[in-house]
């Protein structure tokens, strides 16, 4: 809201900083929303222990507008110099109006964007831990700006180890994140709270141990009063399971997020033996992870660019299923691979689907030396395909290992039914033997045997288009 008339003709002095933002309008809300939690104030908004619980209509389209106006640097700086953080505190210990605190937080987390306000807001530990204490809300949108605003910090290197620690000494927020991400069904919501626990892990490999481990004993924080009264005893891995389920249909990017954090779980020993020693073997991981590689990413009626556009995603599932797969022999799931229709169905189309991945990087590779040509003249145009082409070499490198671990367990009776199904053939095969080679020599030199057996001629013509093959053979 711009300063009145009146205040413009006394010489403009109402203004916040450079914008034309009223000081006396602001720091008349401030005002209000003090009054609006005093325990004072009896109005027929205000509940008999006398705090309110709605907002007037007028009070929340103001508060609204100092929501959107904290955005500026100018304003945020004029809240912080009014206390308005000592305000909103005393609005979580006292109010009991949902929307009330999710506009106060959202506040928060728009002046948390500026690094000294941050610094400050991090610093003040009471505010630090009330803050903390939001992820047990049960309201929804209170949540979603709680993540945003934990999100805003850890982002800020100055502060990030500040609420990293704060963290790890409240257990209570494992159990309030595993909470949400096992049984909401928001998906914004799951999506900024799978953001915030991948910084997390991304930030401190001790916390992510201390939450691996987490599943196997009770966890106990500050009770909060309107968390709920007995959380379960939750595990890591299938919270993080169910999360993204819910954002994998309508939310690429949340899947990215859950898939990654994932990846980065198979960073530790501890991390690979949470997913694959699960009571369930594994197999619930295993399925969700081939199910997108083989059913939804990258599928044979998708123009190969799409590699580019799910380059990250792609990764981080190859590798979550590369680590499963190298662990295979103490897991009871991979018991199937003695069953021939079971390797089929669980191993050989992943096998195409790989190859598939292969064929298609090989098309990007093309485009991006075309690319580099048109850009050859633009800087900017140059490091952006060197990133480019960085994050592919990643997806490839882990593609081919996880490739040549597959062909190794190929056996006759596979390797028939993968070629009467399509998924090998000439073209297959000599795609995988050109990214293989020379690396995994030895991988496609135990493959090459194993069709020998069952495809003769097939073995003969890649022979032929691979000599190094032939002079070891």
């Amino acid at each position: 809201p711009p300063s009145s008339e009146a205040e413009e003709e006394e010489g403009g002095g109402d203004a916040v900083g450079n914008t034309v933002y009223s000081k006396h309008w602001l720091f008349s809300i401030l005002t209000r929303l003090i009054e609006v939690i005093s325990p004072e104030k009896t109005e027929p908004t205000v509940s008999p222990e006398g705090i309110q619980t709605e907002l007037d209509e007028e009070m929340e389209n103001d508060i609204c507008k100092v929501w959107d106006m904290s955005m500026d640097e100018d304003v945020a700086l004029f809240l912080q110099e009014f206390n308005a953080p000592d305000i909103f505190m005393g609005v979580f210990a006292k109010s009991k109006c949902p929307r009330l605190t999710e506009i106060c937080v959202g506040i928060l987390g728009n002046m948390a964007c500026f690094q000294d306000i941050c610094m400050s807001i991090s610093k003040d530990e009471n505010l630090g831990q009330v803050l903390l204490q939001r992820l047990c809300d049960s309201d929804s949108p209170t949540l979603l700006e709680t993540s945003r605003l934990l999100l805003t910090c850890l982002s800020q290197p100055e502060v990030a180890n500040v609420w990293v620690e704060r963290i790890r000494e409240n257990p209570s927020v494992y159990d309030c994140v595993c909470f949400i991400m096992s049984s909401s069904t928001n998906v914004e919501l799951l999506v900024k709270v799978g953001e915030v626990v991948d910084k997390l892990f991304d930030l401190d490999e001790e916390l992510m141990l201390n939450w691996i481990k987490n599943g196997t004993c009770r966890s106990v924080g500050p009770s909060v009063d309107d968390s709920p009264e007995e959380l379960p005893d939750f595990k890591i891995v299938p919270c993080i399971l169910e999360a993204a389920k819910q954002v994998r249909s309508d939310n690429p990017e949340g899947l990215d997020v859950y898939m990654h954090i994932l990846q980065l779980l198979t960073t530790v020993d501890e991390g690979i033996q949470a997913i694959v020693q699960a009571p369930d073997g594994g197999k619930e991981t295993w399925s969700l992870l081939y199910d997108l590689i083989c059913h939804e990413l990258c599928q044979p009626d998708d123009p190969p660019i799409i590699v580019q556009e799910q380059k990250t995603v792609l990764a981080s599932i190859l590798s979550v299923l590369s680590a499963m797969f190298a662990s295979q022999t103490e897991q009871e799931y991979t018991k199937m691979r003695k069953s021939k229709s079971s390797f089929f169905l669980f191993y050989m189309p992943l096998i195409g689907s790989l190859i598939r991945i292969l064929q298609y990087m090989e098309g990007c590779g093309k485009r991006s030396v075309d690319n580099s040509k048109e850009f050859e003249q633009q800087e900017t145009g140059r490091a952006d395909l060197k990133e480019e082409d960085f994050h592919l070499k990643i997806l490839k490198d882990i593609c081919c290992e996880l490739l040549s671990n597959m062909l190794q367990e190929l056996t006759k009776e596979n390797t028939l039914e993968g070629l009467h199904q399509g998924h090998l053939n000439e073209q297959t095969c000599s795609c995988a033997f050109q990214n293989l080679l020379p690396l995994y020599f030895a991988s496609v030199e135990s493959f090459l045997e194993v069709l020998r057996e069952a495809d003769q001629t097939l073995a003969d013509s890649l022979e032929k288009r691979f000599p190094s093959l032939k002079v070891h053979t």
